[in-house]
């Protein structure tokens, strides 16, 4: 399929699809977000997500500007991404696991005048502070310090109603960092239509997501992978999502799955390993919701697979996705899958194998991975 087949109209601002849309179509009060026994609806999501647009907006935030976003997963944290990208500013979710010095450059680099940070994180900001150029307000999910802002009293004295900016699909929406394989990593810049490809082409071409489906990623938003798999995803059809702010440990992601009973499960290879590493797991946890379970960020070993279908009766879809091309563009296909494959182009892409001149090579000879697609960042900053 050469031809983008996705038409998102000139004039775009990626939220009234993921999150404006869902309230007019009467899902208001349909559950969008499972967080810590919470259940948070479509209609407070708008809501949300106006307030934190609205306080950008009074902080003196404009068109363009970047807001770094350091949060655990948690609605705060859709409320900010979304919240941003509403009012036309373009957020940056980032590594949680970093150092100060990868904080002060990314907050260097990108030029970011507010920074929206989980009170665990915010010592690793604190530490480089009087480093930063650009840096103007650090607003604090949790308790603030001195010189920080309160996300929750920001929040609570924004107004719940706010009008999508008018920018255009090949207006800047996002960034996401790569992880910089190759020297310093980059900025990888999304546009607003970005996401609605992914989501059309992927989740809903090779998965069927539809908006009874319940999705759980062990990868984090601030991934490109968990990003989609946890966030936009499941907005884009009206389905919902379950946010965990806690590390990804074994028995912890058993009984998340056991508590919401998600019907699609997105991992990685290594977390699936440590998953089948606990003795008596199919016994003492459920899993039968599960109807798709994904793999992706390595290669998934064929045994891996085997072992985890053989002892949970689902199967895996292996997947590879990059940041730069925002998610999944080859995968193997529900009810088809080969063990130790990477799968097909997902229709909307197109691939080829090259050498090092740009020459296609011939099967079973190694070469590298040319892809194009219509959800690949318009540039590194």
């Amino acid at each position: 399929m050469s031809e983008s087949v996705v038409k998102v109209p000139e004039v775009f601002n990626a939220v009234t699809v993921f999150v404006d849309r869902h309230v007019a179509e009467g899902r208001a009060s349909k559950t969008a977000i499972h967080y810590e026994g919470q259940r948070i609806t479509y209609q407070q999501v708008l809501e949300g997500v106006n307030r934190v647009g609205n306080f950008l907006l009074d902080l003196g935030i404009e068109m363009e500007n970047r807001v770094l976003l350091l949060l655990l997963d948690c609605p705060e944290f859709v409320y900010s991404f979304f919240g941003a990208i509403k009012a036309g500013a373009v957020p940056i979710p980032t590594n949680t696991l970093m150092k100060p010095q990868d904080y002060l450059y990314f907050l260097n680099d990108s030029r970011a005048k507010v920074a929206i940070v989980s009170e665990a994180l915010v010592g690793n900001i604190e530490a480089v502070r009087g480093e930063l150029k650009y840096l103007k307000h650090l607003v604090v999910v949790g308790n603030a310090g001195p010189d920080q802002l309160s996300f929750q009293s920001l929040f609570d004295t924004a107004s719940p109603k706010l009008e999508a900016v008018e920018t255009s699909k090949d207006d800047a929406a996002f960034w996401l960092y790569s992880s910089g394989t190759t020297g310093f990593p980059k900025g990888t810049v999304h546009l607003h239509h970005d996401m609605v490809v992914c989501a059309e082409y992927y989740a809903k071409g090779i998965l069927g997501i539809g908006e009874n489906d319940l999705t759980y990623s062990v990868a984090k938003l601030f991934f490109a992978y968990g990003l989609g798999n946890g966030l936009y995803f499941p907005f884009y059809v009206g389905a919902s999502t379950v946010l965990n702010p806690h590390r990804p440990e074994p028995q912890r992601i058993f009984e998340t799955i056991d508590r919401y009973q998600p019907t699609l499960f997105f991992c990685v290879p290594t977390a699936y390993a440590g998953l089948l590493a606990v003795e008596g797991a199919e016994q003492k946890y459920n899993l039968s919701s599960i109807r798709q379970a994904v793999s992706a960020g390595e290669a998934l070993p064929k045994a891996l697979y085997e072992r985890w279908k053989e002892r949970f009766k689902s199967e895996i879809l292996d997947g590879i996705g990059s940041t730069e091309i925002l998610h999944i563009f080859i995968s193997n296909r529900p009810g088809q899958s080969r063990p130790g494959s990477s799968g097909q182009i997902v229709p909307g892409y197109q691939a080829k194998i090259v050498d090092e001149n740009g020459n296609p090579v011939p099967d079973g000879e190694v070469g590298s991975l040319w892809i194009s697609g219509d959800s690949i960042a318009l540039m590194y900053w």
